[in-house]
């Protein structure tokens, strides 16, 4: 039972306690591809993302160790347990490089895993899956499977078909958030939404223009979705903060996005 009300605990502290929806910031990429504009002061990023109502920060070791908050406000820990580099010859297999326990070490507040599903080496990832939910369940800690539709058998990572199907495996292996690729349109993403017992969050993916970014914010979050998870599209932005404050009155406060950009005069590109 202790192990139950540890996980509702935690999940307090990277969701919203009103809305139950989360704003979560990736900024584990620095395994996967190196030094990458907007990440070269971890700490910096946290603070501007806190301050605009983030809230969580995902990444690897290196966040907590060299990114962690310096000043600003509070804001939720997701340790990320398995990565990639891109120069592997199979960059698409996630493989282990920490574990449950140690994020506990950490003080983190929930763990992450990436599982790509779709090419040679998804039966070990779907196997990382299971065996990192028993060990959320056993300890008590959240965890996010960010499922991805990707490898020789993926032609289109946005398919429906395919997005319906990997977040499904999320819930299914115990994800307590699955976090996916927004589709595109308001119903299919629906159906991906009704088909997943889990919370649905959308990646943000590639680097869109503001106004782009929280337009998709707002369809994703009348089709259903119960938040964001946004790297390069929130750090590599001009006003950090404002922007991260324009996602949280669409995902938190409901308002359209036409509405968020006025509020606070954000300059679109």
């Amino acid at each position: 039972m202790s192990s139950y009300y540890g996980k509702a605990i935690r999940m307090e502290r990277i969701t919203n306690r009103k809305t139950g929806k989360t704003i979560i910031i990736p900024m584990d990429h620095g395994v996967t591809v190196g030094p990458i504009k907007g990440l070269d002061d971890m700490g910096k990023i946290v603070d501007l993302v806190a301050e605009g109502g983030a809230n969580a920060v995902l990444g690897h070791v290196g966040l907590p160790l060299y990114g962690h908050r310096q000043y600003g406000k509070d804001i939720g820990l997701i340790l990320h347990l398995n990565g990639s580099s891109i120069l592997s010859t199979s960059p698409n297999n996630k493989v282990l490089v920490n574990t449950v326990t140690d994020a506990i070490k950490f003080g983190a507040d929930a763990v992450s895993v990436h599982i790509n599903i779709g090419g040679r080496d998804d039966s070990e990832m779907i196997q990382i899956l299971g065996g990192i939910s028993r060990e959320c369940r056993e300890w008590g800690m959240p965890l996010l499977a960010m499922m991805y539709p990707r490898g020789e058998n993926i032609e289109n990572e946005r398919n429906p078909e395919h997005i319906k199907i990997v977040t499904r495996i999320g819930a299914e292996l115990g994800a307590d958030i699955v976090k996916t690729p927004w589709t595109g349109d308001i119903d299919s993403f629906r159906e991906v939404v009704k088909g997943c017992p889990a919370p649905v969050i959308i990646a943000g993916g590639a680097k869109q223009g503001t106004k782009e970014i929280l337009e998709t914010t707002e369809l994703a979050m009348d089709a259903g979705a119960k938040g964001v998870a946004y790297g390069r599209n929130v750090w590599q932005s001009s006003n950090v903060t404002k922007l991260t404050h324009a996602i949280a009155l669409i995902v938190h406060e409901g308002y359209p996005a036409e509405d968020a950009i006025k509020e606070l005069k954000i300059k679109v590109d």
